[in-house]
């Protein structure tokens, strides 16, 4: 992922947020909101929960959670990395019942929000610099897939027997050959919007302002209201008939109050319960924690936020939304960039975007129920595309052929198991890699380094291996000198030095410099580079050129 930093003057950095900032941030939550309603419906719709329910962490996420997490730009609320669990959870707890299963599903999301409690309380926010990225991106390329995967069937209007991903991909054809016209014609032209206002808006400027979710609606919602699927009849087409009808359309219940559900906790010790907290748990924790850095990166301001607060925010919002009836929260990424391409400054902007969907859902959930599946259907799809990218695949290799090996075989067993297994064979590979590259047993889970003072510098020299299995230990030992003006971190003796060493190494680097600080990475000089790329893999022999610069 580019990020371009944006200048910021030292008035931007001083104002503080509340009375100076508000302006800017009803306008960006009013725009945020815009994006996240249509999204946060098709989300729950996509997780086997009722539509409102992903509008009710939205708002919980904003009113309540904004104030708890020190991220000052990251929009909280459903996210589409986290559909596969829940449908999960919804299918095997219920047995068929998708009620029961729904209230089931709400008492794990409500234990895992108490386990994410526990992770902030006990300062595991630095756990979100442990997994390997090539692992962390197979999964959301998974994720991807499997959110295609079941919503190319919604768009096309069609109901599909399938219920696992892959045999969902193979029976797109069927669906595509008995497509419901009307409806695919929505879906269809929506997903076209989408992808039309992406391409067309790295060209046009003044298409930044305009979400592709909004224009979608635009279209959507006036092309239900032509086709009458308010009211359920049958169309004629190519000499079949083809039923259509409020089914096709997003169901409301009357007012706000009535959504609220309380979760039942009859199952929640049980293995399949235990399975899907363990998931929302640590999956959740991974994805908002990601995404917090990542947003923070976005920052124009380069503030830094405090990740076990944040996660300490999240659990709070997560246990507050499954008592209540609602999907699980993170920091979203996409939702979290638009805020801060529309303007914001503090965190008034996610509170302003839930406050707007707050009053929308309770002032008009007709409008809501206007809304076609189709066209959520194809906002979904959008995600799932750019979440499995080719060009993620492209850049994956780019890196080294062993990184996509990683990805590749992460993506691959999370289709043909779930998340939690995929996750977790990944990083056996990654391991089993490492120690075909020579990084020596010993030194895989704790490394040895030598701690020297030169001067007034701080030197760090790592010995064995510097890799992702050991990389918090390296990254503690920097924290103890935060009063140290240079530090340097000689790999000269490490035998092997991973990508995702590299990545973190190279993001202290920039950490450093913001704080008036140095550090400097040394000893690569006789490492060689596992492929061109500057952030490669780097194994100890022959003299590589490629190094990376302090």
């Amino acid at each position: 992922m580019s990020m371009q930093s944006h200048p910021s003057t030292s008035s931007h950095r001083a104002a503080p947020e509340g009375r100076s900032t508000w302006k800017s941030d009803v306008v960006s939550g009013f725009l945020v909101f815009l994006i996240a309603l249509p999204l946060c419906l098709g989300i729950a719709m996509a997780s086997g929960f009722p539509p409102v329910a992903g509008i009710l962490t939205a708002v919980i996420g904003g009113v309540v959670s904004s104030w708890l997490g020190s991220a000052r730009l990251t929009i909280k609320g459903p996210a589409a990395g986290l559909i596969v669990i829940a449908l999960g959870a919804v299918t095997e707890l219920g047995g068929g019942d998708n009620s029961l299963g729904y209230r089931r599903a709400l008492a794990t999301i409500v234990v895992a929000a108490v386990i994410q409690i526990l992770f902030a309380v006990l300062r595991t926010g630095k756990l979100g610099d442990f997994f390997p990225s090539s692992v962390v991106h197979g999964m959301l390329a998974a994720i991807g897939v499997i959110i295609c995967s079941k919503q190319m069937h919604t768009l096309l209007g069609v109901a599909p027997k399938a219920k696992n991903p892959l045999p969902l991909l193979a029976e797109i054809p069927h669906s595509v050959a008995t497509m419901n016209p009307e409806i695919a014609l929505i879906g269809v032209v929506s997903l076209v919007l989408l992808f039309g206002h992406a391409a067309l808006s790295k060209r046009v400027a003044l298409l930044k302002r305009v979400p592709g979710p909004l224009l979608v609606l635009l279209f959507a919602v006036p092309m239900g209201l032509y086709f009458d699927l308010d009211h359920e009849h049958t169309i004629s087409f190519s000499r079949d008939m083809f039923t259509v009808g409020p089914k096709f359309l997003v169901n409301l219940p009357g007012n706000l109050m009535s959504a609220i559900t309380f979760p039942d906790f009859s199952a929640v010790f049980s293995s399949v319960s235990l399975k899907y907290i363990t998931m929302f748990a640590l999956v959740g924790s991974i994805e908002s924690l990601l995404s917090a850095k990542a947003v923070d990166m976005l920052d124009p301001e380069k503030r830094r936020s405090d990740l076990d607060k944040d996660l300490l925010a999240t659990g709070t919002g997560n246990l507050i939304a499954g008592l209540l009836g609602g999907l699980p929260m993170i920091s979203e990424i996409v939702r979290s960039s638009a805020n801060i391409g529309y303007g914001a400054r503090s965190r008034l902007s996610n509170f302003f975007h839930g406050l707007f969907l707050l009053l929308f859902v309770a002032g008009a959930p007709m409008l809501i129920h206007r809304i076609p599946l189709a066209a959520l259907a194809a906002m979904l799809i959008f995600t799932g595309v750019r979440l499995a990218s080719p060009r993620e695949f492209v850049k994956t290799f780019r890196i080294g052929a062993e990184q996509l090996l990683i990805f590749s075989f992460t993506l691959g067993v999370t289709l043909a198991t779930d998340l939690l297994v995929g996750v977790a064979s990944g990083i056996v590979l990654k391991v089993v890699v490492h120690l075909i590259n020579g990084a020596p047993l010993v030194g895989l889970f704790r490394p040895k380094i030598e701690e020297h003072r030169v001067g007034g510098q701080v030197v760090l020299r790592v010995r064995h291996a510097a890799v992702f299995t050991n990389f918090l230990k390296l990254k503690k030992q920097l924290a103890r000198h935060a009063e140290a003006r240079h530090v340097e971190v000689d790999l000269t003796e490490a035998k092997l030095v991973d990508h995702t060493v590299m990545e973190r190494l190279h993001e202290l680097e920039g950490e450093f410099s913001r704080e008036g600080r140095h550090l400097s990475i040394r000893g690569l000089e006789q490492h060689r580079s596992l492929s061109a790329h500057p952030l490669s893999a780097r194994k100890k022999g022959a003299k590589s050129t490629l190094g990376l610069s302090s």
